[in-house]
C-alpha cells in the first residue's frame, strides 16, 4: 500500500505547486478569469493528447456521463477558492481550504460507513494545528476576515473533498489516464460556464498566457486526477485526504524557493508537523493492516 499512498501524496504536492505559478501569472498582469480558464483549458487538452497515445477502452454513455459529472467538483474547487481570495488573506483562504482533511473523514463515515478511529482523529488534529502554523495565520499583524470569503473558502473545501471522494469511488475499473481526461472535461465545462473563455479569441493574451496555462494545466489538471485515480481506490478517501495535506508544505516550500518569500520558523515548524502527521498516519495504518493480516493467518492455521 505504500506506493499507492505515495502516489496520492504526490497528487497533493502538485496542488501545492500551483499557488506559486498563479502568483507569477498575476504579477505578469493576467486576471483571475484568464488564469483559471487557461489552467483548465490547457490541462484538459493535454489530458486528451495523452489519451490518444494509450490503449483505448470503450465506455458506455452512462459511464462517460458519470465521470464527466464527477469532474464538476474539480472545477468548482478552483472557482470557489479563487473567489475566496477576493476578500480573504491568502493564508486564511488556504487554512479554510485545508479543512478538507477532516471533511474527508466525514464523507467516508457517511457514504462508506467507515467510522474514524481515535488514531485518525488525532492525526487530523495534528494536521490542522500544523496548517495554522504553516499558513502563518496567528503571527500576521492583520488578517482580513469576511463572512463571504469564509463561505467561499469552506465551499472550496467541500467541493475538493467531494472530488477526492469521487475520483476514488466512481468507475474504478476505468484506465486512470482516460478517467483523468473525462474528469478534466467536466471541470473545464464547469469553469467555462462561469468564466467564458474570451482569452481564446485574443491572440496576444493567449500566447502570453500559454506558458502559465501549460504549467498550471500539468500540475493542476493533468496530474492530480491521474494520481488520485490510481491511488485513491486503494487508500480510501479518508486516508487520501490526510495524504493530500502535502499540498500546504509544498506551497510553503515553493514560495520560499521560487518566489523568495520569507518563511518564518513557526511556518517551518508547521510544515514539519504536517509531514509528521502524514507519516504517522501511514505508519499506524500499516501496523493495523499487518495486525489484521496476522490475525487472519492465525485463524486460518
Amino acid at each position: 500500500m505504500w506506493h499507492y499512498a505515495f502516489i496520492v501524496f504526490l497528487g497533493g504536492c502538485c496542488y501545492g505547486i500551483l499557488s506559486t505559478f498563479v502568483k507569477l501569472a498575476y504579477s505578469a498582469g493576467f486576471t483571475v478569469t484568464e488564469v483559471t480558464g487557461a489552467q483548465y483549458f490547457f490541462g484538459t487538452v493535454l489530458s486528451w493528447i495523452v489519451v490518444l497515445f494509450t490503449k483505448k477502452k470503450k465506455l458506455t454513455y452512462k459511464q462517460t456521463s458519470k465521470l464527466v459529472l464527477s469532474g464538476i467538483p474539480f472545477g468548482l474547487t478552483g472557482l470557489f477558492y479563487y473567489q475566496s481570495l477576493q476578500t480573504l488573506n491568502a493564508s486564511l483562504a488556504i487554512v479554510l481550504l485545508f479543512q478538507f482533511v477532516w471533511i474527508g473523514t466525514i464523507y467516508e463515515w457517511v457514504f462508506q460507513k467507515r467510522r474514524p478511529t481515535k488514531e485518525k482523529l488525532i492525526s487530523i488534529g495534528v494536521l490542522l494545528i500544523g496548517s495554522v502554523l504553516a499558513a502563518n495565520v496567528m503571527f500576521q499583524e492583520s488578517v482580513t476576515l469576511s463572512w463571504q470569503g469564509s463561505i467561499w473558502g469552506f465551499l472550496a473545501a467541500l467541493s475538493f473533498t467531494m472530488f477526492i471522494f469521487l475520483s476514488g469511488s466512481v468507475e474504478k475499473d476505468t484506465p486512470p489516464i482516460l478517467k483523468s481526461a473525462l474528469l478534466s472535461t467536466g471541470a473545464v465545462i464547469t469553469v467555462f460556464v462561469v468564466f467564458p473563455p474570451t482569452f481564446l479569441f485574443n491572440f496576444d493574451v493567449l500566447t502570453g498566457l500559454s506558458s502559465y496555462g501549460l504549467l498550471l494545466g500539468v500540475f493542476g489538471v493533468v496530474l492530480p486526477p491521474l494520481l488520485y485515480s490510481i491511488g485513491m481506490p486503494h487508500v480510501g478517501s479518508g486516508m487520501g485526504t490526510i495524504l493530500t495535506a502535502s499540498e500546504l508544505p509544498m506551497a510553503i516550500l515553493m514560495s520560499s524557493l521560487v518566489l523568495g518569500e520569507h518563511v518564518g520558523l513557526p511556518q517551518w515548524i508547521g510544515v514539519l508537523i504536517i509531514l509528521g502527521g502524514i507519516v504517522g498516519s501511514n505508519i499506524r495504518r500499516r501496523d493495523s493492516e499487518q495486525q489484521s493480516l496476522n490475525i487472519q493467518k492465525s485463524t486460518t492455521f
